[in-house]
């Protein structure tokens, strides 16, 4: 049974999780989520992309911890020191490959999350570039320290970037998950759709669609990049990506030339 399913329809590709009872992650969804984003990467017509959860009121629950303790096993038995499972770690695994594929992906990414996005679910959404959540009686945020773990596929880095550090460190240190408007509240998601967190994020993603594409993988690249850079470097990088913009894409020229020729209100929202 496939565990990832794709649809595309008016430039927006949308994928749903479906791993049915639970909804957890695991190292099959993983590669097969991994020749999805391989696949949208190159493929020109789809614009925007937007992930879902398909089992009823769950995005992805969490990495499945049965898993983990596989891999636990493994490592124990492998003799490895500390040094030398750091060293491998550096390198990426299959999970921090797909998941910075999905974080460097030159199109817009949304996050549905349409039920509990748990562990590896939320590190999985926070990959993406907006969150809509469902209302709901659910639960979103990092819960490992629970079971005495931590969030290891980027959410200690990912988190205190997105909300500030210390709200972050008090949410990871205490495991504490949250309810939707708490999420929209400490900003872990953009919004809290009441009519449906799939039908907003579709809405969304039609509206970012129909944008020359160019301009929208520059800015998305230039922001995700920004935090790595002095702030002088990162203005001198935008100034020079914009140049070679302007000067080699013609969907930019030619939506440049429609709004003066249609009046400013052209693309106003």
């Amino acid at each position: 049974m496939s565990l990832v399913s794709l649809s595309i329809e008016d430039n927006v590709a949308t994928v749903t999780f479906c791993n049915p009872p639970r909804g957890y992650m695991n190292a099959q969804q993983v590669q097969e989520l991994d020749e999805v984003i391989g696949a949208l990467a190159g493929d020109d017509d789809v614009r925007a992309v937007v992930f879902t959860g398909g089992v009823p009121g769950v995005f992805i629950r969490h990495y499945d911890v049965a898993e983990i303790l596989a891999v636990a096993d493994v490592i124990r038995k492998s003799g490895r020191s500390d040094d030398e499972l750091t060293a491998g770690a550096k390198a990426g695994n299959a999970v921090s490959t797909v998941f910075d594929k999905v974080d460097r992906l030159p199109k817009p990414t949304i996050a549905a999350i349409n039920g509990f996005a748990q562990g590896g679910g939320f590190e999985f959404a926070l990959c993406c570039d907006l969150r809509i959540a469902d209302p709901g009686d659910y639960r979103i945020g990092l819960p490992e320290t629970n079971i005495g773990i931590f969030p290891g596929a980027g959410g200690t880095e990912r988190l205190p970037r997105l909300i500030g550090e210390a709200r972050a460190l008090e949410l990871i240190l205490r495991g504490r998950t949250v309810e939707p408007d708490e999420a929209l509240a400490l900003g872990m998601v953009h919004e809290v759709a009441s009519r449906g967190a799939l039908a907003r994020a579709q809405e969304i993603a039609k509206e970012l669609a129909a944008k020359p594409p160019r301009g929208l993988a520059e800015a998305k690249a230039l922001v995700k990049g920004a935090a790595n850079l002095p702030l002088d470097d990162a203005c001198g990088l935008a100034r020079g990506r914009f140049s070679v913009l302007i000067a080699r894409d013609d969907d930019a020229e030619n939506a440049m030339r429609g709004f003066l020729a249609h009046g400013e209100d052209i693309n106003k929202n």
